[in-house]
């Protein structure tokens, strides 16, 4: 990433964002007639281009292209995240399973961590009446949605679509007038999540997930963006591995997915990578988590210089307090999130601000960028996703008139 800005705290988002309704019915098209493309090309251009400026008008400093050139399995406007990898890499075969369906049940035992289906999850399985009901609100817009496996060697295939990607945001940065952007991509460990019927263990297939993404790392870094690591696998995994492991063998199990993604990233600029980390985006419960204190350490290994994770809801907002006592170490910067995903209360700029102070006092202004938890595309309504970005704008202001007032009168 490029220098602080001395004069105001940063604001960016964690990636997705609501696609319009013309895209997502151009991508519906698509998917249902891929040589259906008419348009599509100029169609996405221009929405990049917009989505950009609405970050912008909303005070966000750091935009990206909303992820809307990622790939979607269908017109829903969620999944893009992980399911956009689909698209850009070899060695896949497409199956029937439907990844919010019932599954086999797979159990860990100790020193021996296997991750289950999302229905057989500690938190689904203690709140089974809530996420049955689907009225809950639990898992919002999800559609049945099937998901690939590994049948041969991963190789990356995506050369032209992130060209696409790149130079959408490029062009969109330019016509905006805006410095630095970011472009997202998936980590080694959340590819590797896909059932696998080709590698002989764990490492391997890591580690050829890394080989394949690195290439995709790279051409976004050399065309001088940030890059965004998309990572919920290092946290969320906790709540996928039942019955519940020791905390020992989960940091045993995400070590070597830590060690995966950054022999993805070996000799790549560190402060040009943010991580993402989360919990997960669906609105359940979350009582289930593993606290951020307990994979911290594993977390600040990844060689990145930016750590974006979710400091906003209702779950984690509390795990501000790790910094009272840990040191930032050099050379990081921390992007917490200060607007939430996980709900469609709109926060005031005063508790925004509030939010942003808290680190700032601890790690210093100089070190915090101000974000929201989780991309917000497919989990708040597109006009609250508006409200929400612009609430983190104002927080942003509020929280730079009282820093820096403060070190101005101290001087």
């Amino acid at each position: 990433m490029s220098s602080q800005t001395p004069d105001h705290i940063l604001t960016t988002h964690a990636g997705s964002l609501p696609r319009t309704p013309e895209l997502l019915a151009a991508n519906a098209a698509k998917e249902n007639n891929p040589e259906d493309v008419a348009g599509f090309t100029e169609l996405l251009s221009t929405a990049v281009v917009d989505v950009v400026q609405r970050q912008r008008n909303a005070g966000i400093d750091i935009p990206n292209d909303g992820e809307y050139g990622h790939t979607m399995s269908s017109s829903v406007d969620y999944g893009a995240w992980w399911n956009y990898s689909f698209a850009r890499l070899g060695g896949l075969e497409a199956t029937t399973v439907d990844r919010w369906a019932e599954a086999e049940v797979r159990r860990s035992s100790p020193g021996n961590i296997v991750l289950t289906s999302f229905p057989d999850r500690r938190d689904r399985q203690r709140f089974a009446e809530a996420y049955a009901d689907p009225a809950s609100g639990i898992l919002t817009n999800r559609k049945s949605t099937t998901q690939p496996k590994v049948v041969a060697p991963l190789t990356y295939t995506g050369h032209d679509l992130v060209a696409s990607d790149i130079e959408n945001l490029t062009s969109a940065l330019e016509q905006t007038g805006t410095d630095q952007g970011f472009l997202a991509a998936l980590s080694p460990a959340s590819c590797a999540r896909l059932a696998n019927d080709f590698y002989a263990g764990d490492e391997e297939y890591l580690y050829a997930a890394a080989d394949a993404m690195r290439e995709e790392y790279k051409a976004i870094l050399d065309a001088g963006l940030t890059l965004q690591i998309d990572d919920p696998s290092l946290a969320e995994s906790w709540d996928q591995v039942n019955p519940e492991p020791s905390l020992e063998d989960y940091l045993k199990f995400i070590q070597l997915r830590v060690e995966a993604t950054n022999y993805a990233l070996r000799d790549l600029p560190a402060d040009k990578i943010r991580l993402h980390v989360c919990w997960g985006s669906w609105h359940g419960p979350h009582t289930t988590d593993i606290a951020f204190a307990d994979i911290l350490d594993s977390v600040l290994q990844i060689n990145a210089g930016m750590i974006s994770f979710e400091a906003g809801n209702v779950r984690h907002e509390h795990e501000w307090r790790i910094w009272e006592n840990r040191a930032l170490p050099e050379g990081k910067i921390l992007i917490p999130g200060v607007v939430s995903h996980a709900t469609n209360v709109v926060e005031h700029p005063d508790l925004v601000a509030d939010r942003i102070e808290r680190f700032a006092n601890l790690v210093g202004r100089e070190n915090v960028i101000a974000s929201t938890d989780c991309g917000l595309g497919g989990r708040v309504h597109p006009q609250i996703a508006a409200a929400k970005l612009e609430a983190l704008g104002e927080g942003a202001r509020i929280a730079t008139n009282r820093l820096f007032e403060k070190s101005s009168t101290v001087l």
